[in-house]
Order: C-alpha cells, then sequence, then structure tokens
C-alpha cells in the first residue's frame, strides 16, 4: 500500500470519549494511523512509544479492531491514550483494505492522504526513530 492513497473510509467512534474518523480528514499534515485491539498483547507493549511519539507532537489515529467500546475504554485507562481519534473497526473492512495483516500496524499518511510507510508489528526503541524519520520525509 506503500504510494497509494488511503482507502475512502468511516469509522464510527470507538469510544464514547473520543471521535471516529473519515479517510478524508487525513488530509492536512503527516500523521500515523495505528490498528490496536484491546486483547492484542504486543499493543500493551507498544503503548509507551505511542505515547513518547504523542509527546514529540505526533497525531495519531487509532483503529480498534473487532473490539467493544468498554473493552476499548479500558484498554486506554490502562494503557494510556496517544490517540486524537478513535475509529472501530468491527469487522476489520478498513483494516484490510489498508493491507494491514495484524495487530498492531502502523502506517506513515502523509499530508495528501498517501500512504508512505507501513511498519507490521509493534513499535519499540528498535524502530521509533524510523517512524519519526518517515513522519519527516512525509512533510
Amino acid at each position: 500500500m506503500v504510494g497509494k492513497p488511503v482507502p475512502d473510509f468511516t469509522l464510527a467512534a470507538g469510544v464514547p470519549s473520543k471521535p471516529g474518523f473519515a479517510s478524508a480528514e487525513l488530509r492536512g499534515k503527516p500523521r500515523v494511523i495505528n490498528f490496536f485491539a484491546s486483547w492484542c498483547v504486543p499493543c500493551i507493549a507498544e503503548a509507551p512509544m505511542l505515547a513518547r511519539l504523542r509527546a514529540q507532537g505526533v497525531e495519531i489515529d487509532g483503529v480498534a479492531i473487532r473490539d467493544r467500546p468498554e473493552d476499548i475504554a479500558r484498554f486506554l485507562r490502562d494503557n494510556g491514550d496517544p490517540y486524537a481519534r478513535i475509529g472501530a473497526d468491527p469487522r476489520s473492512a478498513v483494516q484490510l483494505a489498508m493491507g494491514s495483516s495484524g495487530v498492531p500496524e502502523s502506517f506513515v499518511v502523509d499530508g495528501r492522504g498517501l500512504i508512505t510507510y507501513q511498519w507490521p508489528g509493534p513499535i519499540t526503541d528498535d524502530n521509533i526513530a524510523t517512524i519519526v524519520a518517515e513522519l519527516e520525509r512525509a512533510r
């Protein structure tokens, strides 16, 4: 999917406290789209890295895969909430359309809505610098 536009989608809010989002809202400035799930152990391990990115001013949108609002809320309460928006993807339709094969998985999207980088697996100390560099290149 790298080099292609984000597919068209509209996602309802995953939790009442955050808005959902649509692909049309991804234009403007580079951001990360992070596919996650409350039941995903590697997503828990990734949470501190997402918090570090957010603390650096990175805009992160979350897509909750096959999850329930109460479980998403508990995950955010227990592990932190780096997301500007969280969309619910109960049947993994957006996940599959984006070419994602699991959770966690992250995409860098430039200000025109093009996917410039895809990372399958958790963001870790070993690759967080790559994510930041890809965001800079997407500017």
